[in-house]
C-alpha cells in the first residue's frame, strides 16, 4: 500500500557552491528520498511514504505452554553456523489459564527466515521438565540481542541487554549461552532495542524513561558494548500526537473489521511512545516509533488501547523528521482471518536485507486488555516485506518531473537506480558540471529495475573524475525509491 503526502513544487539550492551546498556520496551507498538531503530541487513529483506487505506470522505459539511470543531483536545471521538466530519474550500458560510465576526469553531459529524451529535447549525447568527451549535467564530478561562479526573475540560476537528495568550488556559464543558482562548498569524501564551501525562502528540503543505525556525513549551509543554514552536525545510524543490520538481512536472504534478496546473513556484518551527501534540503513538512520493509543484505564492496572508503528528519519540521531503525515508504516490486521497482529504491533530492531527486499521482523499481540473469552495463542513474530530502498519514492504521473542533486565529487563509477515505471515510464540522467552545463545524457531506464544502470549516450570525460558534479533525473509515469554510485 502507498500513502501519498506530500506534493513538492521547486525546491531551490542559494546561488554559488559553498561547502553547505555540496554533499559526500560515497562508492555504494544508496542515496534515498526520506528527507531533503543532497537535493538542491524537486519540480512536479510527489513523495510517496510506502507500507511492507505481510506475510503473517511466521513464529507461533505452537508448544503446550506457549501463550505469548515477543520479540524486540531482528533476526542474526550466524555465518558459520548458517542459520538465522531469534530471541523471543516469551509468556506461558497452565492449560488455558496464563502462568504469571514464568516465562522468560526463548531461542529460536531458521536457514531461511520462513520456516523457523525451536530447537530443546534443555536449560530451564517448566512443568517438570526441561524439554524446551527456554534459555538460562529469569523473567523477561533477554529484551535484545544481535550478532557483531566483526568482534576479534569470538567469545563476545553475539551481544545482548539483559534485563526487565535496567540493562546489563552481555555476550555470547553461539547466542545460546550467555555471560554478563563486568560493566555498568544502563538505566531502562521495561522496553528497550538495540541496533549495530556498520558504518560508523557504532551500538545504538533506545531505552524507556518517562516524559512528555507518558513513555518517552532515549537514545545511547557505545562502540565497544562496555561504555554507553547517553546522546541526551528523547523521542517522545508531541501536541501533534494527541491530536492525532484522538482522530485515530474514533477511526479505529468505527471499523467494525478491527478488534475493539475493552475499555474506553475518551477522558484518557492518549498517544506516546512505546517502543522505537532506530537502525542505519544506507545514508541515513530509520526510526520505527510504536505509538500507543490509550482508550481507558484497565481496571487491574495499567491502560487499555493499540500501536500503530510510524516511520521517522534522521541523518545524526539527534534531530528527528516525522514521515508519511504519521500514518502507519505498519497497522493492525483486521479481525476473522487468524492473524496475530490486531491490536498491540511493537517494531522490530532493524530490517534483513534479503536481495532486493527488506524483511521486517515485528511482533503482533491480539489484544491489549483480553476479552471475555481470549484465545490461547495471543502473541506471535509476525513477517511483513518492503522492496529494498522502498520506504519513500519520488512518483510522476504523465507529466515530466525532475529532481536535482547537489553538487558532489564524481567518484568515476557506474550509476544505478532504483525504479519502478509504468508501461510508457521511464527515468533518465543528465551530469551537470559546476557550471550547470549537461556533460553526459543517459539512455532511459524502464520497468522494475531494482538495480538499473544508466548507459549514456557517448563515454563521461574521463576528466569529471573528482570533480563536483551534479545529476539532474528526469522521469515520467515512475516510482523513483533511489540512487547510487558502484
Amino acid at each position: 500500500m502507498t500513502l501519498p503526502y506530500l506534493a513538492l513544487l521547486v525546491l531551490v539550492a542559494p546561488a554559488g557552491t559553498s561547502a553547505e551546498d555540496t554533499f559526500e556520496v560515497p562508492v555504494g551507498e544508496r542515496q534515498l528520498f526520506l528527507d531533503e538531503h543532497g537535493i538542491a530541487k524537486i519540480d512536479f513529483l510527489q513523495r510517496t511514504m510506502h507500507r511492507p506487505k505481510k506475510r503473517g506470522a511466521v513464529i507461533e505459539p505452537d508448544q503446550p505452554w506457549e501463550s505469548s511470543l515477543q520479540t524486540r531483536c531482528a533476526p542474526a545471521w550466524d555465518e558459520q553456523a548458517k542459520l538465522y538466530k531469534l530471541w523471543m519474550i516469551t509468556s506461558v500458560r497452565n492449560g488455558s489459564e496464563p502462568d504469571p510465576n514464568f516465562g522468560g526469553v526463548t531461542y529460536a531459529e531458521s536457514t531461511d527466515g520462513v520456516h523457523w524451529t525451536k530447537p530443546i535447549q534443555r536449560q530451564r525447568e517448566y512443568q517438570g521438565s526441561r524439554e524446551n527451549n527456554f534459555l538460562e535467564f529469569e523473567t523477561n530478561s533477554m529484551e535484545n540481542a544481535l550478532y557483531h562479526a566483526e568482534d576479534p573475540d569470538p567469545n563476545r560476537r553475539f551481544k545482548g541487554l539483559l534485563g526487565a528495568l535496567g540493562r546489563r550488556p552481555a555476550a555470547s559464543p553461539d547466542g545460546i549461552h550467555w555471560r554478563r558482562l563486568d560493566v555498568p548498569e544502563i538505566p531502562s524501564g521495561d522496553e528497550s532495542n538495540l541496533s549495530y551501525d556498520r558504518a560508523n562502528g557504532t551500538f545504538i540503543a533506545t531505552l524507556k524513561s518517562n516524559g512528555p505525556y507518558g513513555r518517552v525513549h532515549g537514545v545511547w551509543t557505545s562502540k565497544d558494548f562496555k561504555i554507553w554514552t547517553n546522546s541526551n536525545v528523547t523521542i517522545h510524543a508531541d501536541k501533534r500526537d494527541q491530536e492525532l490520538a484522538t482522530e485515530n481512536i474514533r477511526t479505529r472504534l468505527s471499523d467494525a473489521m478491527l478488534h475493539q478496546p475493552v475499555y474506553n473513556n475518551p477522558n484518557d484518551y492518549n498517544a506516546d511512545i512505546y517502543n522505537v527501534g532506530i537502525f542505519r540503513y544506507e545514508s541515513l538512520y530509520v526510526g520505527l516509533p510504536a505509538v500507543f493509543h490509550a482508550t481507558g484505564k484497565i481496571p487491574a492496572g495499567n491502560q487499555d488501547g493499540f500501536h500503530l508503528i510510524q516511520l521517522m528519519c534522521s541523518r545524526d540521531l539527534k534531530t528527528w523528521q516525522r514521515l508519511g503525515d504519521r500514518k502507519p508504516f505498519i497497522g493492525p490486521s483486521p479481525v476473522g482471518k487468524g492473524a496475530y497482529d490486531l491490536t498491540q504491533l511493537l517494531p522490530p530492531s532493524a530490517p534483513v536485507v534479503r536481495g532486493d527486499e527488506l524483511w521486517f521482523y515485528y511482533t503482533g499481540i491480539k489484544y491489549r486488555a483480553p476479552p471475555a473469552q481470549p484465545d490461547l495463542g495471543v502473541g506471535a513474530v509476525c513477517l511483513a516485506v518492503l522492496r529494498r530502498d522502498g520506504f519513500v519514492s519520488l512518483d510522476a504521473g504523465e507529466t515530466h518531473g525532475t529532481i536535482t542533486t547537489k553538487p558532489f565529487k564524481w567518484p568515476g563509477s557506474k550509476l544505478l537506480a532504483n525504479v519502478e515505471t509504468k508501461e510508457h515510464g521511464e527515468l533518465r540522467a543528465e551530469v551537470l558540471d559546476q557550471a550547470g552545463k549537461v556533460v553526459a545524457i543517459s539512455q532511459p531506464v524502464r520497468d522494475n529495475q531494482p538495480r538499473g544502470e544508466f548507459r549514456w549516450s557517448q563515454a563521461l570525460p574521463e576528466s569529471l573524475q573528482g570533480q563536483l558534479v551534479s545529476l539532474r533525473f528526469t522521469l515520467r509515469e515512475a516510482s523513483f525509491y533511489a540512487w547510487w554510485a558502484e
